[in-house]
């Protein structure tokens, strides 16, 4: 199913519409406008995925940071309607290997889910992700769940 997935970089304006429409819908205590998307496209990584010519995910890539110099952020979201296909999995992979190619190269990967997507905490912890840190956002009523692995460890769960 995934040999028609397309992931690409946000580059325009209709990407960035893209990416914009995925993100919100997965996380709406986190709902961003447009212009808050194309000052996080440079920043990180954003990326978006299509099934044949369907939007079907988008994905972020957050760079170390100076607090944080050998954590990277691989966030993959698909978007309900297409789970269970291979597509996060793939999303994923992509976002892990753009990841590992950062220079320098993190130690760690770092993902961040809503705990109200029981598919997305499976998700990561089946990959050997665990659970660093949950919080709420002001004004919001479901936590965000932080998750750490090892980058060497990411690599290995691919696909798995």
């Amino acid at each position: 199913m995934t040999d028609d997935l397309r992931i690409e970089r946000v580059a325009d304006e209709a990407s960035l519409q893209d990416w914009r429409h995925v993100h919100n819908l997965i996380v709406p205590p986190d709902a961003l406008t447009l212009d808050q998307v194309r000052e996080r496209s440079g920043r990180h990584l954003l990326d978006v995925a299509y099934l044949g010519g369907v939007l079907v995910g988008c994905m972020t890539v957050r760079r170390p940071t100076a607090d944080a110099p050998a954590v990277a952020t691989v966030i993959a979201r698909i978007l309900p309607a297409h789970r269970g296909q291979g597509l996060g999995a793939a999303l994923y992979e992509h976002g892990v290997a753009a990841a590992r190619a950062l220079a320098p190269s993190p130690d760690t990967i770092e993902t961040i889910v809503l705990a109200s997507n029981e598919a997305g905490l499976r998700f990561a912890l089946r990959r050997g992700f665990t659970e660093s840190d949950r919080y709420t956002l002001d004004g919001a009523a479901v936590p965000h769940v932080h998750l750490r692995l090892p980058a060497e460890d990411a690599r290995r769960t691919m696909g798995g």
